[in-house]
């Protein structure tokens, strides 16, 4: 028999296999690649989780709740002493923020749970209330004036209000259903569609907040409408020459307004100054410098006691700094920038005009405020007097905030993808179905004992 020739019933991968020696019983197979496989195999799997339809869903849900938390923890460390200082109780700060949390959290919830066309209809009637209460706050023995700005409702007792922190919120809901109403019947492509009345309004709103001084509020709306502009497709001699236009109106009002003018002469400084004019900025940087890799520990800021003015609001980046060290202000920073991901990504994949504007919008405000927050304790920025979001102390920033983080939690549930993979979660037994049953006909019918009809 031929040398090649085949045996009857064998294989020729049996033949070509007979050379070979397998390997012994317990030995380790090959991976198949070096480090370098690993780390092609270790990205793909990451891929995959990333692009999963629930991704934007859980950074959402999970990093502003762990940003809302942490500032919880920061804001009663950096408070105490004030509180201890005002003669209240260690926890008097906290247990106000705790309280705007719970309610915080009712109207996420809430947000999250409404259909689309509800937060459509909700957005003149929250851009209405938002005006009168803007004008009230302007009106003599109503308004109520904390550190030279008039942008205050006393609401009896320790309460207060700030109409201005829902102007933003009210800005993006009108102005998304205004652009997507306008981008439905093909408006949008004529500039005075694309600007009427959508920046009158804009300004009507900057201009009461500028009445009561408060312009680190001003930019952020500012940014606001930019954003929208951006998503409604502003062609860019148009973009530009608004951009132009409100700088113009910002120098004018650095310029007119020495206290403006001290606070951007600090940009940058490392020392206090002449009388002291310097002395937030450069103690903010004190409190970051001293924190190290890991900080001092949770409670142990120097600068808290009384070194750092508003060290619970303004400045609370610079506590975190100080007790949690760098790792806490990365923490923070990557926990804002997954937020800042997921709502660009939802803005992204939606095919709902209304949706993209009202997502982007929301994702502009939070990502410049807590930009212009950071920045400013960084010594980057000039002192605007802006909150970080979800993070510093006061409830009339964390409600309308809350509130706009259940609307991308509710956007994103929205998508198609998503919305199949929780149906698919949905427990198909439960108490809440216990005795009833649904038909084809959408009736509820009660179930009966076997054998009754």
């Amino acid at each position: 028999m031929p040398a090649k020739q085949m045996l009857p019933g064998r294989r020729p991968s049996a033949v070509k296999a007979q050379g070979r020696k397998r390997p012994a019983v317990g030995s380790k197979r090959p991976t198949g690649g070096g480090p370098l496989a690993r780390i092609r195999r270790t990205r793909q799997q990451v891929q995959k989780a990333w692009d999963r339809p629930l991704t934007a869903y859980y950074l959402i849900f999970g990093s502003s709740l762990l940003i809302t938390v942490l500032g919880l923890v920061m804001v009663y460390s950096a408070s105490m002493i004030k509180a201890l200082q005002l003669g209240l109780g260690d926890a008097y700060f906290f247990k106000k923020q705790f309280l705007a949390a719970v309610i915080g959290g009712v109207l996420l919830l809430a947000a999250s749970r409404m259909p689309v066309k509800l937060h459509r209809a909700l957005s003149y009637p929250v851009l209405a209330g938002t005006l009168f209460l803007m004008v009230l706050v302007q009106v003599p023995g109503i308004g109520v004036s904390i550190n030279g700005n008039q942008n205050w409702i006393s609401l009896g007792g320790p309460f207060m209000l700030q109409p201005s922190e829902f102007g933003k919120l009210a800005l993006i809901l009108w102005g998304a259903d205004l652009l997507a109403r306008k981008g439905d019947k093909g408006l949008l492509s004529q500039w005075k569609h694309l600007l009427v009345p959508l920046v009158p309004v804009a300004f009507l709103l900057l201009g009461l907040i500028m009445l009561g001084g408060d312009m680190g509020t001003a930019m952020i709306l500012g940014a606001i409408l930019f954003g929208l502009l951006w998503l409604a497709g502003a062609p860019t001699r148009m973009f530009v020459g608004v951009l132009v236009f409100a700088g113009a109106i910002v120098a004018l009002l650095i310029k007119t307004s020495p206290h403006r003018m001290d606070r951007l002469e600090c940009l940058g400084a490392t020392e206090p100054g002449k009388n002291d004019l310097c002395w937030q900025a450069v103690h903010g940087i004190y409190a970051l410098a001293s924190g190290g890799w890991f900080g001092s520990g949770l409670g142990a800021s120097v600068e808290k006691w009384g070194q750092l003015p508003e060290a619970h609001t303004d400045f609370i980046f610079a506590i975190t700094g100080e007790e949690l060290g760098l790792a806490g202000t990365l923490s923070v920073l990557a926990l804002f920038a997954a937020l800042g991901y997921a709502g660009i990504r939802v803005a992204g994949r939606t095919e709902d005009s209304f949706v993209r504007f009202a997502a982007g919008g929301v994702t502009t405000w939070i990502t410049a405020q807590a930009v212009i927050n950071i920045g400013a304790v960084l010594g980057l920025l000039p002192i605007a007097g802006v909150p970080l979001p979800l993070f510093s102390y006061g409830g009339s920033a964390l409600l309308p905030t809350m509130f706009a983080v259940g609307l991308l939690i509710a956007f994103a549930r929205e998508e198609p993808a998503a919305r199949a993979a929780l149906a698919m979660r949905q427990p198909k037994t439960g108490w809440w179905r216990t005795g009833v049953r649904w038909k084809s006909m959408r009736r509820r019918v009660k179930k009966r004992p076997s054998g009754e009809r």
